[in-house]
């Protein structure tokens, strides 16, 4: 790092004589730094983007006498791989036009406060979107917010598969269709609205119907993520499964979002597993015999699959750019009506799944009943 600086999105506040809060207070990224003698709020203030790690390090030494070139140097380089400091002497990213810097420039701030892993530029993560290419299955309620998110924050490009016209009962909750656009295949209206959110990302579609396992392994090939928002054709064996099986063999991670009335959630698979047959697996084994899970019908409205939506580009967003690290699968969502249900949880590997195997997980708990119904919302 030649001139490190802190993230402005970063900025550290002392707490009495010995303590750093630093990250802010957003959960999960929010750090705090026990600093008894001071060394690391003295270099937390000369990384203002003018200073080498070198300058830092010698501005300690005369700072705090005491410390050893070696300290000093340690003190720096702890602060340097804490996911809080970034290079000012990067420069703009020739990837991206001037234009798209401005555009993106939100998407940028976001990406600096959530992301604490050390990056050669804090446009890394909008580079790799512009990169991807995702497929999008099912343009309903859940599809259509969902492709529309992605195509908002850049990914490069998106593929559009349904099969379905736009119907009036549609316009309740499916944000890209309007009346004029009843009878109109739901693909053409879709393709052609996103283009219109975003001319710098590629759009293509098909209408048609996935109808066996070979056709979702045709469909995810050659891409870098898979949004599921369909459910038909559904019940065991169907189109989950299929989606499942295709991105194992293809190394696809994909999610699975949707709505149950107002339980919304969205499923995500890592392809190094546990993977979606593991899931329910788990679910079914927690369930007495021949209780069958009541979904709760079509139920649903405008800000339900606006939420199935957006949870579901967020887990896309997650996978391609590595932020975090290391998703891994898992299902979370909320209940709109008790908001204190929060659902998440990990499930973990089946030992002989028979699409994955015995891959290994984090240990989890037992879903709850509402996690349990989280596993397979519906989706349209």
């Amino acid at each position: 790092m030649r001139l490190p600086r802190v993230k402005a999105e970063h900025l550290p506040h002392r707490y009495g004589h010995d303590r750093i809060r630093i990250g802010g207070s957003i959960y999960g990224v929010a750090g705090e730094i026990t600093d008894p003698d001071g060394y690391a709020w003295a270099a937390l203030g000369a990384m203002d983007g003018t200073r080498t790690p070198g300058e830092i390090a010698g501005r300690l030494r005369r700072l705090f006498p005491r410390l050893t070139d070696e300290d000093a140097q340690g003190v720096v380089d702890l602060l340097l791989t804490s996911g809080y400091i970034e290079d000012a002497g990067v420069r703009e990213p020739e990837e991206l036009s001037p234009d798209e810097q401005d555009r993106y420039s939100r998407n940028a701030a976001f990406f600096r406060r959530t992301d604490l892993t050390p990056r050669p530029s804090s446009w890394e993560a909008q580079i790799r979107l512009k990169r991807s290419r995702v497929v999008v299955l099912g343009l309903g309620g859940t599809g259509s917010h969902t492709a529309w998110a992605l195509a908002a924050c850049g990914v490069g490009e998106i593929h559009c598969v349904d099969r379905d016209v736009v119907e009036l009962s549609n316009l309740t909750r499916q944000a890209l269709y309007r009346e004029a656009d009843i009878g109109r295949p739901k693909v053409e209206v879709a393709v052609a609205r996103l283009a219109e959110v975003n001319s710098s990302v590629r759009i293509t579609g098909e209408s048609r119907a996935v109808e066996s396992e070979g056709d979702m392994a045709d469909l995810v090939s050659g891409f870098d993520a898979f949004a599921m928002c369909a459910d038909e054709p559904g019940g065991t064996g169907g189109i989950r499964v299929w989606a499942n099986r295709a991105c194992l063999a293809a190394k696809v991670p994909w999610a699975l979002g949707g709505y149950s009335g107002p339980l919304v959630s969205v499923a995500a698979f890592d392809p190094d597993g546990p993977c979606y047959e593991c899931l329910t697996a788990n679910v079914d084994a927690s369930l007495a015999p021949g209780i069958p899970v009541d979904l709760g019908g079509p139920g649903v409205i405008a800000p339900s699959a606006g939420v199935s939506g957006h949870l579901t580009a967020q887990a896309v967003i997650s996978f391609l750019t590595g932020i975090p690290e290391r998703p891994g699968s898992y299902v979370t969502g909320v209940n709109l009506i008790a908001p204190d249900q929060h659902v998440y949880t990990r499930h973990p590997a089946v030992p002989g799944c028979p699409a994955c195997g015995a891959l290994s997980s984090e240990p989890a708990a037992g879903p709850s009943p509402a996690e349990s119904t989280a596993a397979a919302p519906a989706t349209t």
